[in-house]
């Protein structure tokens, strides 16, 4: 990862916005096929075909020799879930995190959704870390720091007694897949690099049920939580504007 920060220009802005738009749109059918007794190598197949059917490459597959275009992450897989033949069952929940390159611009978004009817409080940890996203959004803007879209998303998560992990940080997106600055879910308002028009970033929070600590999973790829609780993921590319932010990712879910 390059150390610079960049400041993108419209014309390069305007290039991101058609990356996103592509990945955005292919996730949200994605989400549409994950039922149970799907598996999730079904979805990364109907994910590659959607690449090619849209003329973009994928911005996962060989990255850092990650073997599939989209991350499937179940239950207490919190990211970089490799794809594989285990059926979803009911009460499960998937991480879908995606992105693709086009023109060589690259984009990134991740949805974490139910398979068929979760308990009361699965539903909550998904519905406070999408909440947290918002939250941290909300703090992109000219003049703010990178602290204080981490505080927010902090207090959000903690506020519901959940945890924000701490090893897995946001990031900057244009050129490369990973640029800076890296956007941590925990930290103190109005400290880290400030924001400014032109940077384009990825905001995700990744939260769990009662762990702020992930390992490496036997797979070599898969981080997952330390004590086995179920993890949440939203992610959007956004880019900072002269009055704020603009999310670049929109996915209904």
């Amino acid at each position: 990862m390059s150390e610079r920060t960049a400041k993108y220009n419209s014309e390069e802005i305007a290039g991101i916005r058609r990356s996103c738009a592509a990945a955005a749109s292919i996730l949200q059918e994605l989400v549409a096929y994950a039922k149970p007794g799907v598996n999730p190598l079904q979805i990364d197949e109907i994910a590659r075909a959607r690449i090619r059917d849209a003329g973009v490459e994928p911005a996962f597959l060989g990255y850092e020799h990650f073997p599939a275009v989209l991350c499937t992450s179940v239950n207490n897989i919190v990211v970089h879930g490799v794809p594989n033949e285990h059926p979803f069952r009911d009460g499960d929940l998937l991480g879908l995190d995606f992105g693709v390159v086009l023109d060589g611009w690259y984009s990134d978004v991740a949805v974490t959704i139910p398979i068929g009817r979760v308990g009361t409080e699965t539903q909550r940890l998904l519905d406070v870390t999408r909440e947290a996203l918002d939250f941290g959004i909300a703090q992109a803007k000219p003049g703010n720091r990178v602290g204080d879209i981490s505080a927010a998303i902090q207090r959000h998560v903690e506020a519901a007694s959940f945890q924000v992990i701490r090893e897995l940080v946001g990031h900057g997106v244009g050129r490369q897949l990973h640029e800076p600055p890296q956007i941590p879910n925990f930290g103190k308002p109005g400290t880290g690099p400030e924001l400014t028009e032109g940077m384009v970033i990825a905001i995700e929070p990744i939260t769990s049920l009662s762990s702020p600590h992930v390992r490496l999973a036997a797979d070599g790829f898969s981080y997952e939580t330390t004590d086995g609780s179920l993890a949440a993921h939203f992610e959007h590319t956004i880019v900072i504007t002269s009055r704020g932010s603009q999310i670049l990712t929109a996915v209904d879910t």
